[in-house]
């Protein structure tokens, strides 16, 4: 079956099942509109749906995805700023309460960041130019010479977003007055556990 239709597909069995138990919280959010307590930033790996690792349903988390769940720092200039705007508007308008940076094994962002896109493209790769949000990041892993870089700086990406998100004005003024908590965490595709930073020591552990 093409994969669209399998799609269309799907939204029928939700349709007629999943829409329909919890149709009452649907109606409360078509009313009230959205109050997400939480925003969790994540990578757009097909592998690693935030909804699902958090076992959340409709209107508890605003997400934010995108290649190896990179925060850029704040900055004002030219461009278009997807991920800043979206940032902006789960914290200012929707006044989140925590935001979770979610990063995760075996991302192709990360590979990317070590070894470069590499996707044949004729000229320059947009990939390439977001992973230099953590380019001293990927020369310290590399000059420590670790014995699983690609893991390494999967963690070390994570809290190169957290301090990215700290240089947003409005995060660190809410942070400060303890209205906004930040978390970094990572996920292991190959065994499903959660490891969560402990920004004190620097440290993730296995959450269960």
């Amino acid at each position: 079956m093409p994969e669209f239709a399998q799609l269309v597909q799907g939204y029928r069995r939700f349709r007629s099942t999943g829409y329909v138990e919890q149709k009452a919280r649907y109606d409360a959010l078509a009313s009230d509109g959205q109050a997400p307590p939480v925003m969790v930033i994540s990578c757009c790996d097909s592998r690693v749906d935030p909804a699902t690792i958090f076992d959340t349903g409709p209107g508890q988390l605003f997400a934010l995805r995108n290649v190896a769940n990179l925060v850029p720092p704040f900055e004002v200039g030219g461009g278009l700023h997807g991920a800043s705007a979206a940032i902006e508007f789960g914290v200012c308008g929707l006044k989140v309460k925590h935001i979770v940076v979610l990063g995760h094994g075996q991302c192709g962002g990360i590979g990317a960041a070590l070894t470069g896109a590499d996707l044949g493209l004729p000229g320059p790769s947009f990939i390439d130019d977001w992973m230099t949000i953590i380019a001293d990041a990927r020369d310290a892993v590399m000059t420590r010479g670790c014995a699983h870089p690609q893991r390494e700086l999967e963690l070390e990406a994570i809290k190169v977003s957290l301090a990215n998100l700290r240089s947003f004005p409005f995060i660190a003024e809410r942070e400060a007055a303890g209205t906004l908590k930040l978390h970094g965490a990572w996920f292991a595709i190959g065994d499903g556990v959660l490891h969560v930073l402990d920004e004190a020591t620097g440290e993730f552990t296995a959450a269960g």
